[in-house]
């Protein structure tokens, strides 16, 4: 194993902030598209809104990259890897806390949740919510995303100690990275074009965005194996850190291609198997091009910007503004007697990133943040840095 030479701490990369914002922002755009009927509109920009669930693919990507890093840093510089009872933990209060108050004010004020059912209850608190079909409650669609990343967040210190073994091999493990978050995508792709699996219903588990999350991993082990002087071969990341503008063309250049009908309807009707691998395939692409020119390369001022004071706010709020979106949005429409499928969808998007904003906010400050406080209760093991459990941060999130 090749000594490290350089950045022995865990660099925090605030610039991403920004890029979970715009995972946010581009949820509830395809949401509102979808609420106010843009979205199988005969304009081009109801094609454009049906795809931005590309969101949830910027989320899991983030995830991916951002909580993986840790247990890849450790292992480069020789260090104990990240405790996996306190790195469970941090993740259960920044997640669960914030979500539990959520989902009790959908389930209690939402009067399409009443009454709501015992099973109801213990699904959605449980995040079990996508196991079985059609489970997911008004003001909740959004969560199944959440329950998917839970399901990663639990299997990700075996995955770490069986993709990364003893000895730091970074090219090693991103190949078998790759191929593997591949193949359990493209496998249980398969296994719904055979018709083994529910297009409605298994579109929904882990498996399907193994892909995903495996794009954040392999970054993440590229990203260390730079930083600490063990990458030269990955250079042309850094390169091409360089180049955001290329780099965001070519997302938007995939993005693009999938508003196409390759990408399957824009409506809740079932894809077939392989439109749903296509678009996983392009929403990867948008993801990774999205998220490569801020986190790879040096500091620029696109970067200063992406991480400065007001994206950094925004990246604190962002998985409020996840959670709480969707309840804004059927209030809007409850308290105005729209009816479904209609509306300014400017006009919606607007009042409903304000309002979940504000209730963002108050999740933060009021929840999220006082429960932060308790994710350090146990003493770190020996060799574990600060900065590496500091950067196990709520990306995503969900989305």
């Amino acid at each position: 194993m090749s000594a490290p030479t350089t950045d022995q701490g865990l660099r925090r990369l605030p610039a991403l902030d920004a890029v979970r914002v715009i995972g946010a922002l581009a949820v509830v755009g395809h949401h509102v598209g979808f609420a106010t009927g843009a979205n199988t509109g005969d304009s081009g920009l109801g094609s454009w809104l049906s795809r931005l669930d590309v969101g949830v693919a910027v989320f899991f990507v983030l995830s991916g990259f951002l909580l993986f890093r840790p247990y890849a840093h450790t292992l480069a510089t020789r260090q104990r890897p990240p405790s996996a009872r306190r790195y469970l933990w941090r993740r259960a209060t920044r997640i669960l806390p914030a979500y539990w108050v959520t989902v009790v004010v959908c389930l209690l004020v939402l009067p399409q949740n009443r009454p709501a059912s015992a099973g109801d209850w213990w699904r959605h608190l449980a995040l079990a919510q996508i196991y079985e079909p059609r489970q997911l409650r008004h003001g909740l669609s959004q969560t199944w995303s959440l329950a998917t990343e839970a399901a990663f967040y639990l299997l990700l210190p075996l995955l770490a100690a069986l993709l990364l073994g003893r000895r730091w091999r970074p090219g090693r493990t991103t190949v078998v990275i790759v191929v593997a978050g591949l193949a359990v995508t493209a496998g249980w792709v398969a296994l719904m074009g055979l018709g083994l699996l529910d297009l409605g219903l298994h579109t929904m588990w882990l498996p399907s965005y193994a892909g995903w999350f495996g794009a954040g991993m392999a970054l993440a082990t590229v990203h260390v194996s730079l930083r600490t002087g063990t990458g030269h071969r990955w250079r042309w990341l850094d390169d091409l850190g360089t180049a955001p503008l290329a780099c965001w063309s070519v997302a938007l250049a995939a993005l693009a291609v999938a508003t196409t009908p390759i990408g399957g309807p824009r409506d809740l009707a079932e894809p077939t198997a392989a439109q749903f691998g296509l678009k996983m395939a392009l929403y990867a692409v948008v993801a990774v091009m999205l998220v490569l020119p801020v986190a790879f390369g040096p500091d620029t001022r696109t970067k200063a910007v992406l991480g400065g004071v007001v994206g950094r706010w925004l990246g604190r709020v962002s998985y409020g503004l996840f959670l709480w979106h969707p309840f804004v949005l059927e209030g809007i429409y409850l308290l105005t007697d729209r009816p479904n499928f209609t509306g300014d969808t400017g006009q919606i998007f607007l009042l409903t990133v304000a309002g979940g904003l504000v209730l963002a906010a108050l999740s933060y400050y009021a929840v999220e943040r006082p429960f932060q406080r308790w994710n350090g209760p146990w003493p770190r093991r020996g060799g574990s840095t600060t900065e590496n459990q500091s950067t196990v941060t709520a990306a995503t999130a969900a989305s």
